[in-house]
Order: structure tokens, then C-alpha cells, then sequence
């Protein structure tokens, strides 16, 4: 797998005036394939397409089963909607791509497809990270404060919450544009990932500046710091809450929810900030494609089997919705 030479990826420097690729040339990029052995090529692809076929109809279930039950009309499942909605786009951004390219042995994505790409691809994942940060403190507030759950959490502040979500999503979406639309050259057209990633195309940007570096560092302490430290807080004052709870089977039932959704979390968060914040000094492609899938693929596909099926709530809807259906 990866058999690229990693100098194809990684430069010391820029290249001179004469030797730089002016982006008025740069027509595409080539992105990193999984696999050029073709026995192995029929496997990656009736995996990645199992497991976007699992993410998309599962979140389609939630989204059903929530809408068509008014007994789920509450502050926690409209956000669980959105976030279904929101992973369903997510994963839709990068891995159909991904699996015609395998299907086709081809590696190349256009200068336009690219930035389009990175544009779609960096508002669904700024997102899906408001979102967790708002279900945890939906969480927070439940657990926390229930006689003033309904008040707090009111419909005014859901969509409130929302609203902020989206907006500070397509602001970061569109400041990574913006920022990529300025660069004149590239150090390469060798993108060490499977999709148009965002810092790729900043660590391919020339010159290769100081500055770069401490921008991407600076919208990854925003955007990423700061929604793991709220989320942390959240759970940290619900555990609190749930060890005053006399009962031991509460205890077990409370803290087999909160670990669960914790440990799809730290995995997002972990990955992405990850190949967000290592890219630049990370020499190693293979590293960089595994923690992509896990954050691009495998999280989206967790998310309702922790979310959801382990909730009775959603299972009698969803049974509901079966019997009406049939």
C-alpha cells in the first residue's frame, strides 16, 4: 500500500522563480491511492462502499424515525437530527470519490474539483464538531439542571444553536478557501491524502512561510480546542452529577452512555487534530490516509449505532415506523 517515495510529497524548500508551477498551470492534483494491486482493489472497494452504505442508512433512520415520531421532538434528537444530516453529507464529501478513483486506477482530481472539495469538506467537518459541542452541553443540561431543561433548552435556542453552527461552518469553510485562492504557487501537485485536504493544500502553498504555519495552528486551536475543552467541561460536570446518583444501575446505565459517546469524541477529535495540526511535520502518507479514514469514515458510521440503537427511544420509533410502513 502507499508506495509513493515520500520525496514526491515533502520538499525542503520551495522551488526558485523558474522552477515554481504558476497556478495559472496548475490544472490538478494527484491524490494518494490506497492499493495498485489490482487483487486487492475489488476488497478496499466493497469496504469503503459497505461502510458508506451503513453511515448513509443509518442516519436516514434516525432522521426518519425522529420526524415521524412526535414523542422525539426534544431539544436532544432535533441536534441528533442534524447531526445525522450533517454525517450523512460529511462522508458523502470525500469517500464516493474516493472509491470511483479506486474503481478507475485513477489518482487525479482538478484544481477547481480540488478546491470545491476542500470548501464542501471543510464545512461539514467544522459542523460536525459544533454539533458535538452542542449535544454535550444539551447532555450537560439535562443531567445537570432537568427541572429547567425545557426552559433552557428552548426551541428559540436550538435553532439558535444551530444557526451558529452553520454560520461559523461556512466561515471557516470559506476562510480556507480564500486562504488557498491567495497562494500563486505550489510546491507540488502531490496531495499526501485521499481527498483535498485543507492543511495538505496549506503545507503545499509557496512561499512556504512562518506565517502558514501559525494560521493553520491558530484556526486549529479555534476551531478544535476550544469545542474538546466545552465538551470536556459538559462531561465533567455530568460525571459529577452521576456519582451522586444512589442507585448503582443508574451509575452503570449513565456511565455506559457518556463512555460511549466520549470514545466516538476522542476518536474524531484525536484523528482530525491529528492529521490537521501534524501535517506539517508528519513524513509519512500512510499515517496520514489511516487517521483520515478514521475520522472521515469510521466516525460518521459509529455515530448512530452510539447515538441511537443503543437507544430504546429510537428503537421503539423505529418499530413503530416499521409497523406503519408494513
Amino acid at each position: 500500500m502507499f508506495p509513493f517515495p515520500q520525496a514526491l510529497f515533502f520538499f525542503e524548500r520551495c522551488p526558485s522563480n523558474t522552477e515554481a508551477q504558476n497556478i495559472t498551470h496548475v490544472s490538478e492534483f494527484q491524490l494518494v491511492s490506497f492499493s495498485e494491486d489490482p487483487d486487492l482493489q475489488p476488497i478496499l472497494i466493497g469496504l469503503f462502499l459497505s461502510m458508506y452504505l451503513v453511515t448513509v442508512l443509518g442516519n436516514l433512520l434516525i432522521i426518519l424515525a425522529v420526524s415521524s415520531d412526535s414523542h422525539l421532538h426534544t431539544p436532544m434528537y432535533f441536534f441528533l437530527c442534524n447531526l445525522s444530516f450533517t454525517d450523512i453529507c460529511f462522508i458523502s464529501t470525500t469517500v464516493p470519490k474516493m472509491i470511483v478513483d479506486i474503481q478507475t486506477h485513477s489518482r487525479v482530481i482538478s484544481y477547481e474539483g480540488c478546491l470545491t472539495q476542500m470548501s464542501i469538506f471543510a464545512f461539514f467537518v467544522c459542523m460536525d464538531d459544533m454539533l458535538l459541542t452542542v449535544m454535550a452541553y444539551d447532555r450537560f443540561v439535562a443531567i445537570c439542571h432537568p427541572l429547567h431543561y425545557l426552559v433552557i433548552m428552548n426551541p428559540r435556542l436550538c435553532g439558535f444553536l444551530v444557526l451558529i453552527s452553520v454560520l461559523v461552518s461556512l466561515f471557516d469553510s470559506q476562510l480556507h478557501n480564500l486562504i488557498v485562492l491567495q497562494f500563486t504557487n505550489f510546491k507540488d501537485v502531490e496531495i499526501s491524502n485521499f481527498f483535498c485536504d485543507p492543511s495538505q493544500l496549506l503545507n503545499l502553498a509557496c512561499p512556504d512561510t512562518f506565517s502558514n504555519n501559525i494560521l493553520k495552528y491558530f484556526l486549529g486551536v479555534v476551531y478544535g480546542l476550544f469545542p474538546i475543552s466545552g465538551i470536556l467541561f459538559s462531561y465533567y460536570k455530568i460525571v459529577s452529577s452521576i456519582l451522586r446518583i444512589p442507585s448503582s444501575g443508574g451509575k452503570y446505565k449513565a456511565f455506559s452512555t457518556c463512555g460511549s459517546h466520549l470514545s466516538v469524541v476522542c476518536l474524531f477529535y484525536a484523528t482530525a487534530f491529528g492529521v490537521y495540526l501534524g501535517s506539517a511535520v508528519s513524513h509519512s502518507p500512510r499515517k496520514v490516509v489511516l487517521a483520515s479514514v478514521m475520522y472521515t469514515v469510521v466516525t460518521p458510521m459509529l455515530n448512530p449505532f452510539i447515538y441511537s440503537l443503543r437507544n430504546k427511544d429510537i428503537k421503539s420509533a423505529l418499530r413503530r415506523l416499521h409497523s406503519r410502513t408494513v
